[in-house]
């Protein structure tokens, strides 16, 4: 029995295809896995540390104080308080508004690293706790802050999500960089509307009633409010010599109870109007 003879090009082309897969079995190979997915930016994930590199937010101060009005919340029941350093920073007289036509001298110390001021009176109101040192690192993305305080010069209070961080460029008066905790609006006092001037130098409130940061700016338009970091407030605190209250009560507070929360927290002093008499 004879078999067909192949012809010789199909012969040349079984051995070139053979050698190519030889030469290729025996290549090299030094591949590096494939790389992990990028993380996304939901809730949960760490925040991280502050980094030179991250997004600028600018904001103009005037050269001169004006006469305005601000939040500052107790820190110490022998009267020690803290507020935006840019609500108080210049004024020749600052007071705690007590009652309706009446406020409390206080003496000034301002953080000059930062956007938050320490006051001293005489006489004050329960302390809130502090967000332990600790603690400031545990931050998550998605992390929910609430703000008691006067917007507008009327009891209000915003509730926020923690984005990530930023920092916050101020040009003018106080000029400096410094890094700050960037939060979405996700609710506030039905009956507030537009801005929330007013609002600076409320305490930021974690679920456990405790102070993350000092509220500072916002951006309407985008719907952020910004905060110091806990970083910043601790260390105000400290150049001021005023220590962190450790054993300080705090209430927990979730979105169905921080109207109720703010309210008993306005009446007790431990949120008060701060006002700059220029």
């Amino acid at each position: 029995m004879n078999f067909p003879r192949l012809p010789d090009w199909t012969i040349y082309g079984a051995v070139v295809l053979a050698l190519v897969i030889a030469s290729i079995g025996r290549r090299e190979r030094a591949d590096a896995p494939a790389p992990p997915p990028p993380v996304p930016g939901e809730e949960g994930v760490p925040l991280g540390p502050a980094s030179p590199f991250d997004p600028a937010v600018v904001v103009e101060m005037n050269d001169k104080p004006q006469p305005s009005s601000g939040t500052a919340f107790s820190i110490a029941d022998r009267g020690v308080w803290v507020t935006a350093r840019h609500v108080v920073e210049g004024c020749p007289a600052v007071a705690i508004v007590v009652a309706e036509g009446r406020g409390v001298a206080t003496r000034v110390s301002i953080d000059m690293a930062g956007d938050a001021a320490v006051l001293t009176s005489d006489g004050g109101a329960p302390a809130l706790p502090i967000l332990p040192q600790a603690e400031a690192s545990n931050l998550r993305r998605g992390a929910r802050a609430f703000h008691p305080g006067y917007p507008q010069g009327k009891a209000g209070e915003v509730t926020s999500r923690l984005l990530g961080r930023e920092n916050l460029v101020v040009r003018g008066r106080g000029a400096r960089t410094e890094p700050v905790l960037v939060w979405a609006e996700v609710g506030r006092t039905n009956t507030l509307k537009g801005t929330l001037s007013g609002l600076s130098g409320a305490p930021a409130l974690d679920a456990a009633g405790r102070v993350v940061g000092v509220t500072v700016a916002e951006a309407p338009r985008r719907g952020r409010i910004y905060t110091t970091t806990p970083e910043t407030l601790l260390a105000a605190m400290e150049a001021a010599r005023q220590p962190a209250s450790t054993f300080a009560p705090g209430e927990a507070v979730n979105t169905e109870n921080y109207g109720r929360v703010a309210d008993a927290l306005r009446r007790d002093l431990r949120v008060a109007q701060v006002v700059c008499l220029a």
